[in-house]
């Protein structure tokens, strides 16, 4: 047996809301009813009353009640009265209850039907009383002649007559009630169509049950969803895109999407009234993948957000991208030394052993004095073994890459605070466009041949180590050989997106994140970066690490951080920013 589905919600308001009004009708229908009625009765005695006294009060009557005979003058008199009042009966009696005038002629002459006690006290008086024409409400009154009671005059109006009445109110009563109930049915049924359409038909325990499930999903997805309602504003957030956006604020409901100090491409994308596809963007302290939907009906209901995590994913592609370089190169060597074993062995098979000692010997000697070189100047193990990667793949690209002397970094100078994989992160970015730069620079040159090309490219690194372990910082300096950065562009190197490549070298993912991961790793350990010219004429970033935990800087309006490229100040040569050249990056 099927189990009913509970009535819907709007089902449910619509009966109920159907029973209230006719309730209410019902009551207003009953008690005007009864205040009719009390109405109806109180009329009839009040004119009942004005009848009487108006008859007794009249000379002609009192003339009449003097002669022999008074009926013959009464009878036609109150009879004309009895019509012209609406009344049902008038009787004219004598003190003893003796009729002189009735409606029913053969009742002259007869005994009055009722109460005259009051009225020969020289009261009026009324009272509800069965008499010859039955039930009716009646009035007795007394008639003065010089002080004395010469007779009574009793005026009724009898109770069907008054029914009459009320039945009449109450059919008119019936079908106002009628037509408010039908009213009030139609705007109800009305009114609840419109609620079933927005409820979807769902009652009460399944709108409950939907929204804990609505809530119990926000809270449980990792991935950020945003929902933004047809002025921008937002309608809706959970923990994962306040997280993913930085979001502080407790009060974010509401506010619109300019307001919530986002960078300017995010704040952008989030405002576009075209839909957006796993775009990469980037905040104070994240890569975030962003898709936009429009919600649509007719006109523009808003937008729904979706936000993904994108860091670790980036992380790890840099460090796939070393990786891959270092295998590069380690190709590349396995090559170069098995050239180099043929000919020692050559050497060696041509009788020639000192020279192939000799040969053998300065091709070690080379190789030991860079890893020497780098393991002596930095002994963190992860630059080190980075340098000495990059170091490959640079003279694979015949670029020399060169370690300044002035680099000292101890074994364990690096917190905790600042994990390898920032390190690799930043200072691979900027070697690799350093020699993408230089190698660039080289072969760009115009009218440049083998002889009037002055030095190989190169790119000088500095890694360093400045003040205490309290108080110290962590100094990383590239520079290169190539053409520079234009002024123009110098505000914009950090902006993610930029890039001096050509659109036929410029990859569809990720193409010009560098250097905006540079920035934004260096802001979110509390650092700076800063872009000057290099003595080489090319470029030259530094980027200073404080060595021990410090607040990030604060965000700008636009969504960014503090200057990044700061104005020339008094500094070391190395650390002064000049105009640079243009360039490329």
């Amino acid at each position: 047996m099927r189990v009913p589905r509970p009535r819907s919600l709007a089902g449910q308001l619509f009966a109920m809301q159907v029973v209230l009004v006719a309730a209410l009708v019902a009551g207003c229908a009953v008690f005007a009813y009864v205040k009719d009625q009390h109405q109806a009765e109180a009329s009839a005695r009040h004119r009942a009353t004005a009848t009487a006294r108006a008859v007794a009060d009249s000379p002609s009557v009192r003339e009449a009640i003097r002669t022999e005979h008074p009926s013959q003058a009464l009878q036609p008199y109150a009879e004309q009265v009895r019509r012209d009042t609406g009344v049902t009966f008038i009787t004219i009696m004598s003190p003893k209850r003796k009729r002189w005038t009735h409606p029913n002629p053969e009742e002259i002459g007869g005994t009055f039907v009722g109460h005259t006690a009051p009225a020969l006290d020289g009261r009026t008086f009324s009272e509800t009383y069965t008499g010859t024409l039955g039930p009716s409400v009646r009035v007795v009154t007394p008639v003065r002649d010089g002080g004395r009671i010469v007779g009574l005059v009793s005026a009724g109006i009898a109770v069907d007559t008054i029914t009459k009445q009320v039945r009449e109110q109450v059919a008119v009563l019936l079908l106002a009630a009628g037509i408010a109930v039908a009213l009030g049915g139609t705007g109800t049924y009305v009114v609840n169509a419109r609620l079933r359409r927005h409820t979807h038909g769902m009652n009460a325990a399944e709108l409950s049950r939907m929204h804990d499930y609505h809530e119990a999903a926000l809270h449980a997805v990792r991935e950020g969803l945003l929902m933004l309602d047809g002025q921008r504003r937002v309608a809706l957030i959970n923990d994962g895109a306040r997280e993913l956006l930085g979001v502080t604020e407790s009060e974010v409901i509401g506010r619109n999407v300019a307001e919530l100090g986002l960078p300017a491409p995010l704040t952008g994308a989030l405002l576009a009234a075209e839909p957006r596809v796993d775009e990469v963007h980037l905040t104070a302290e994240r890569v975030v993948v962003v898709n936009t939907s429009p919600v649509s009906g007719g006109e523009r209901r808003g937008t729904v957000v979706t936000l993904r995590d994108h860091t670790e994913l980036q992380a790890l592609a840099g460090e796939l991208d070393s990786v891959r370089g270092f295998a590069e190169a380690l190709r590349s060597q396995a090559h170069e030394s098995a050239n180099r074993l043929h000919a020692v062995v050559s050497l060696i098979e041509l009788g020639r052993h000192e020279e192939a000692v000799t040969f053998a010997t300065e091709e070690l000697e080379l190789a030991q004095a860079l890893t020497d070189q780098v393991t002596a100047a930095v002994a963190e193990p992860v630059l080190a073994a980075l340098l000495l990667g990059k170091a490959a793949q640079a003279n694979e690209r015949g670029v020399e890459l060169v370690l300044s002397p002035d680099s000292d970094v101890d074994d364990g100078s690096v917190p905790p605070e600042l994990p390898p994989r920032d390190l690799v992160t930043l200072l691979g970015n900027l070697i690799d466009n350093a020699v993408e730069a230089a190698a660039q620079g080289a072969s760009g040159t115009p009218g440049a041949t083998a002889r009037t090309r002055p030095r190989a490219p190169r790119v000088t690194v500095t890694v360093r180590t400045e003040g205490s372990a309290d108080a110290g910082q962590l100094v990383i300096r590239v520079a290169d050989s190539g053409k520079g950065i234009s002024p123009e562009a110098a505000e914009d190197v950090f902006r993610r997106g930029w890039s001096t490549k050509g659109p036929g070298d410029r990859s569809p993912h990720g193409s010009g994140l560098g250097l905006a991961l540079v920035q934004q790793i260096a802001h979110r350990h509390g650092g700076t970066v800063a872009l000057g010219e290099a003595a080489d004429g090319g470029a030259e970033f530094t980027v200073r690490l404080p060595l021990r935990a410090a607040e990030p800087e604060p965000a700008t309006p636009g969504g960014g951080r503090a200057a990044t490229v700061p104005a020339p100040a008094a500094s070391t040569p190395a650390d002064t920013p000049r105009a640079p050249a243009a360039g490329n990056r």
